[in-house]
């Protein structure tokens, strides 16, 4: 059933959708625009290397990315027409109802994708932190306990989402002139969304201390200098880019654990969005790509170290051939 209505008192609901557009298309085109800075990279770090296990992660994260700013940009842009749409908006309490909704996009399945790319995408970041936690302690014993901590913390997440998904109820709004559709949780929406992220949260905050204890371990242990400086660099560029990660992370949740208050501003979904996309899909891959960017940096020195040392040496003995350069 359609509810039309021209009553002023659905104005605020109105004004947070258009307030909350301007932060979710300033996300997607963050995301995008990030894409082309770091395409350069990505081609001659990701595309042209071997491939592996982390090429496809990186990949399928970076991408998932794109299509959900697409998604964003295709639904909130007004000049953009689409068929049957309906607006977006993120949680909020701002309605003329006890109950919890949600405005949401272009229709259920879209909702119900980009809420699974979302729990797809925090998966394969989470596989990604394993690997790096790996490199770094390199015991078989602490990957089986993380993939093991990472199965148990994406079922459970998986659990909830569907739970969640499973008591909608939608209804189609037209308020003053604009097609919205609203969708009910019912009354458990609260706990079961604060489990969820609960499950993310103390998976995120693992992975930080053990990152942070073996990184501390091996820079008291460092007492060779030659050596030490490589490893010391390794550890340092892997826990700088977990520990910018993880401080996004933060506001995520912190912004997520706040759509429990009963108050919240209109501009809090879009902030939300805003820090969400740029710690999945900016700095997510960036895990990768900053890992792989240090190793090429390392390369390179060392080859200019050898040709360096390889023209010292000719020098010295006096030895030239022509196909040397």
């Amino acid at each position: 059933m359609t509810l039309v209505s021209n009553d002023p008192i659905w104005w605020p609901s109105i004004n947070s959708y258009r307030i909350a557009s301007y932060f979710v298309v300033a996300a997607s085109a963050g995301v995008m625009y990030d894409w082309v800075l770091t395409f350069g990279h990505e081609v001659e770090l990701i595309w042209r290397q071997h491939w592996s296990l982390m090429t496809g992660l990186y990949l399928s994260a970076r991408y998932l990315g794109i299509i959900y700013a697409i998604i964003g940009l295709l639904i909130y842009v007004p000049t953009i027409s689409l068929t049957d749409a309906v607006s977006i908006l993120h949680r909020s309490q701002s309605f003329p109802s006890n109950q919890l909704h949600y405005h949401i996009g272009v229709s259920h399945i879209v909702y119900v994708t980009s809420n699974s790319m979302i729990t797809v995408v925090n998966a394969i970041l989470g596989v990604i932190m394993i690997a790096r936690l790996h490199a770094m302690y390199q015991r078989r014993m602490m990957l089986i306990f993380l993939s093991a901590i990472l199965l148990s913390v994406t079922i459970a997440s998986g659990v909830t989402i569907t739970i969640i998904t499973m008591h909608m109820s939608e209804e189609e709004f037209v308020l003053s002139g604009t097609y919205q559709c609203y969708v009910n949780f019912g009354d458990n929406t609260n706990l079961s969304y604060s489990i969820y992220w609960m499950f993310i949260t103390a998976w995120e905050v693992l992975a930080l201390c053990l990152a942070i204890w073996i990184a501390v371990k091996h820079f008291r242990e460092l007492q060779r200098p030659s050596p030490g400086w490589i490893i010391g660099d390794c550890f340092t560029a892997l826990t700088k880019s977990h520990l910018v990660y993880f401080v996004s992370f933060v506001a995520v949740s912190c912004f997520n654990f706040g759509y429990l208050s009963p108050t919240i501003s209109a501009i809090y979904p879009g902030l939300t969005q805003i820090f969400l996309l740029v710690q999945l899909f900016v700095l997510g891959p960036r895990l990768i790509l900053s890992v792989r960017e240090y190793h090429a940096k390392r390369v390179a020195n060392s080859d200019a170290v050898s040709g360096m040392t390889s023209i010292s040496f000719q020098e010295r003995v006096h030895v030239s051939t022509s196909s040397s350069v």
